[in-house]
Parts: C-alpha cells; sequence; structure tokens
C-alpha cells in the first residue's frame, strides 16, 4: 500500500492498521522525520509523491493528495500502463474529481488513462471534514485496472502517440469532436485503424 502525501500520519496509522506494508511518502523532512518509527510496517520515504520510484510489485494507493498538486501525481502513477498498480483510491478536489470521473467531455489523459483504468466517483467529502478547512470539497476519485485492457499494453505508446494527434488534428468534416469521444470508443477506432494498417501491409 502506497500513502503519497502522508502529512502528520492520519491517512498513514489507518493504513498500517489495515494493511501488511505501507510506503508513506511525504515531501516534507519534517513530517517524514515524524513519522519514522511509529508503526512496525511503514516505510518513510522523503520524496516528492509526483517522482516517487513506484513499486515493481503489484501495489494500490490511498492517498490525500495536493489540490494543487493532484493532476502530476495522477500522470505519475497511471501514464504508464506498465506500472503494476491495481487500484487508487484517491482524496481530489470536487472539481478534479467530477470531471475525470465523467465520460465527457473527454480530455487527453482521460482517454489515455481510461485504456487500462476505469474511474469512479466514490463520494463527496464536505470541506468542513478537513483540518486545515480548505475553501472547496473534495471527492473520493477511484482507479481501477481493468481486467481486460481496452488497448493491449505493448501498444500502449502507440496508442497515446494516436490519441495525441486526435486532440490536435480536432474533426474533420462530419466527425465528432475528440472530446466527445469516451475512451472506450477511442480505444476501438485506435485498434480499427491498426488493423486496417496491417492488413494493408500484408497485401
Amino acid at each position: 500500500m502506497l500513502d503519497l502525501g502522508a502529512g502528520s500520519g492520519r491517512l498513514t496509522a489507518e493504513l498500517a492498521r489495515a494493511a501488511g506494508r505501507v510506503a508513506a511518502v511525504e515531501l516534507d523532512a519534517r513530517l517524514a522525520a515524524s513519522l519514522r518509527g511509529r508503526w512496525e510496517n511503514v516505510e518513510v520515504i522523503e520524496g516528492d509523491a509526483s517522482a516517487v520510484e513506484l513499486p515493481s510489485e503489484p501495489f494500490r494507493v490511498v492517498a490525500n493528495l495536493p489540490f494543487d498538486g493532484a493532476t502530476a501525481i495522477l500522470r505519475h502513477l497511471l501514464d504508464d500502463p506498465r506500472v503494476p498498480l491495481v487500484r487508487a483510491d484517491l482524496v481530489v478536489e470536487w472539481g478534479v474529481a467530477v470531471k475525470r470521473s465523467l465520460p465527457w467531455p473527454s480530455t487527453f489523459n482521460d482517454v489515455a488513462w481510461g485504456a487500462w483504468y476505469a474511474v469512479s466517483l466514490a463520494r463527496r467529502l464536505p470541506r468542513g471534514c478537513f483540518e486545515p478547512r480548505p475553501t472547496v470539497d473534495a471527492g473520493v476519485l477511484v482507479f481501477t485496472r481493468r481486467a481486460r485492457p481496452l488497448v493491449p499494453v505493448a501498444l500502449a505508446m502507440q496508442y497515446r502517440r494516436f490519441v495525441a494527434q486526435g486532440f490536435r488534428r480536432g474533426r474533420g468534416r462530419g466527425e465528432a469532436l475528440p472530446r466527445d469521444l469516451d475512451a472506450h470508443q477511442w480505444a476501438e477506432l485506435f485498434l480499427s485503424r491498426a488493423r486496417s494498417s496491417g492488413a494493408r501491409a500484408r497485401s
């Protein structure tokens, strides 16, 4: 289990009771020092959650992400489907939680991540639940690795390039806007083009 942005350790303490092994990542040296030695099954890592080395074996993440750094951390976790992330339960700003959980309008990141992860919005957390109290509510955003990916991991780089080109190009006459297509539709379009290219190459 990975706790990103462990802070004072409130969440870390709960994870230590529930999980066999926990890695708590905290950038602030003073806070990281205060976490060390408090739990036998917790390894404290002083570092940036958006750049820390991720486990090479299957792992889960439960974390209260800093609102201003959430996207960078999401990219670190989700951009490369070879990373063996099984599930991530993440507290993020409410607006981010809603944006990421809706299938439309899609963004490049939503489409790219959606090929390997299903996303859902588990619950809303009023700002009064937090101390210190933020200016906005939060939500629990859940990413779960798909049992059957929409695109094979071996084609990840090609798929990301395909989606990036699609979003840059926009739409042609009579075509849907890139943001109007969800991850399933983008994956189907990519695989259809890949099959067509393969057939032309063999002919």
